[in-house]
């Protein structure tokens, strides 16, 4: 009898640490708990100024730049926004192929908005260009419509248009987010700085013609070239005539007074 009551205390036991086990691990106390995930990196900080530096020759334009505060503005966007930044960086020669315009003569303010023009407040790839262009003109950190540029994509090559400047991406120096800078080979020159005339573009001039020198007559003396020389073959004129008749008479007279004289 005590056994069989010692074997029913001990399942009567049993079930219930099996009950207790059901609780705690519906309750989760037993498993432990799970990690949140790991936060993205943030992105890198990105010195525009050391960068363009040392990705020159860009000397001229990081002067434009520093002098027009410009390079405050972009480094801002650069680091302290989630859209990014892309800008055309023209190297020192593109400066200097400026023939009919001159950077000089503008005003501060002037300056200052080219020196925007040159910038998108947003990151492109090289890829995303292919659907800028079906969205031309694109705003950029000048603002206005007369600011906007067309972009095109010819055999992947990403073509720029201003108006009065028609260049291309020539190669990408950092093309990683937030900052996304690419080298152009002309400086951009906004229509609402400089006007919507714009100059056409000079045709190349043709080769002079050279009409072939004719051979000279065969009887004509004044080949030399003197244009005072009167041709041979020009005939006398009537006084001449007249003299040379008069002088003829003349001379027949006197002819037949001295044979008149011999007879006498």
């Amino acid at each position: 009898m005590d056994c069989a009551r010692a074997v029913v205390m001990l399942v009567s036991l049993l079930i219930c640490y099996s009950s207790v086990g059901v609780v705690v691990n519906a309750q989760g106390i037993a498993k432990p708990p799970s990690l949140p995930p790991a936060p993205a990196p943030a992105p890198e900080h990105v010195n525009l100024t050391d960068l363009l530096t040392v990705a020159g020759p860009f000397h001229t334009f990081l002067n434009y730049l520093e002098s027009t505060k410009v390079i405050e503005t972009f480094q801002n966007q650069a680091n302290d926004t989630e859209e990014g930044i892309t800008l055309f960086v023209p190297k020192d020669q593109a400066f200097s192929k400026l023939k009919k315009v001159s950077l000089s003569n503008l005003t501060a303010g002037q300056l200052k908005s080219l020196c925007l023009f040159h910038a998108l407040p947003h990151y492109y790839t090289l890829a995303d260009f292919r659907n800028l262009s079906q969205f031309s003109p694109i705003n950029t950190f000048a603002g206005g419509q007369l600011y906007g540029l067309n972009f095109t994509d010819v055999s992947g090559t990403v073509h720029l248009n201003s108006g009065w400047t028609s260049t291309k991406i020539s190669s990408a120096v950092r093309a990683t987010f937030p900052v996304a800078v690419y080298q152009v080979d002309g400086v951009l020159l906004p229509e609402a700085i400089f006007g919507t005339d714009i100059p056409p573009t000079p045709a190349p001039a043709p080769a002079p013609d050279i009409a072939p020198v004719a051979d000279a007559p065969a009887g004509d003396k004044g080949a030399s070239g003197d244009s005072s020389a009167s041709p041979a073959s020009s005939p006398p004129s009537s006084s001449h005539k007249i003299t040379s008749l008069g002088l003829l008479n003349h001379l027949v007279l006197a002819i037949v007074g001295g044979s008149a004289l011999l007879f006498l």
